[in-house]
């Protein structure tokens, strides 16, 4: 499959009237995921026109399960029993009947102290330059164990893509294995992370009790198919009646 191959979805009608939230229809379109490429550097990664979504996180944060579990594949994203062992962006294409109408993206793990420091920096390098100038990047999930909470190299990651939050980038925090936490634990790592975050969104996940599954989905679907803005209708220019007494050439 080429960079050509993804078809941007179908416009919407200016005056159609907004889809409710229908969370079947999400899962059932992240279940349409396949592998599309995988790249060990920035430029090895094809140019899409179709919104791309990335999940990053900790090397041990539960990404590639969350991505599983969304997609209801169980070996879709490889979770290696080595953390940080995987070093490539793997790009997923999604699109039911043939047409790719968006891109997941799973970035490396970052943060596991086995890695050799040359990689993380090269990690970092190339983590940090896709999340700055990959265009069609519109929304970011970032993956943290709600017992850690957000670490600096989780805030380093927020700060990166700050400005383009600013311009409309989408983000959120996934608080996963919340399964792990008592109801006022995760009632208290959740308030933490908020304040963390500096407003982005923030959810518990469980892979295991499905905590929280649904709800990201909807969140995905939505990024990927914005509603449409209504064009506004132009005015009407106003009529002038013609005054046959103004306008006779015999008038004064």
């Amino acid at each position: 499959m080429t960079s050509s191959d993804p078809t941007p979805p179908s416009s919407t009608p200016a005056n159609a009237t907004p889809a409710l939230p229908n969370p079947k229809i999400a899962m059932g379109w992240l279940h349409t995921a396949k592998f599309l490429t995988t790249a060990p550097e920035l430029q090895h990664l094809p140019r899409l026109d179709v919104p791309e979504i990335a999940f990053v996180g900790r090397s041990n944060a539960g990404k590639s399960t969350c991505i599983n579990t969304l997609t209801q594949q169980h070996r879709l994203a490889f979770a290696s029993k080595t953390p940080g062992r995987t070093q490539s962006i793997n790009l997923f294409s999604l699109g039911k009947q043939g047409v790719t109408d968006a891109m997941l993206a799973d970035l490396p793990g970052y943060g596991y102290a086995a890695v050799p420091k040359q990689a993380k920096y090269r990690w970092q390098q190339v983590m940090g330059n896709y999340l700055q100038t990959r265009d069609n990047l519109k929304a970011v999930v970032l993956l943290c164990d709600p017992r850690l909470g957000l670490t600096e190299l989780d805030e380093i990651l927020l700060d990166v893509i700050r400005p383009r939050v600013v311009e409309g980038l989408k983000f959120l925090v996934l608080l996963t294995k919340s399964d792990k936490l008592n109801k006022a634990e995760a009632a208290k790592a959740l308030s933490i992370v908020k304040l963390q975050a500096g407003g982005g969104d923030v959810k518990l996940f469980s892979a295991l009790k499905r905590q929280g599954v649904e709800e990201v989905a909807q969140h995905l679907w939505d990024w990927a198919h914005p509603p449409e803005k209504p064009v506004k209708a132009a005015k009407a220019a106003p009529v002038i009646e013609e005054d046959e007494e103004t306008d006779s050439p015999d008038a004064s």
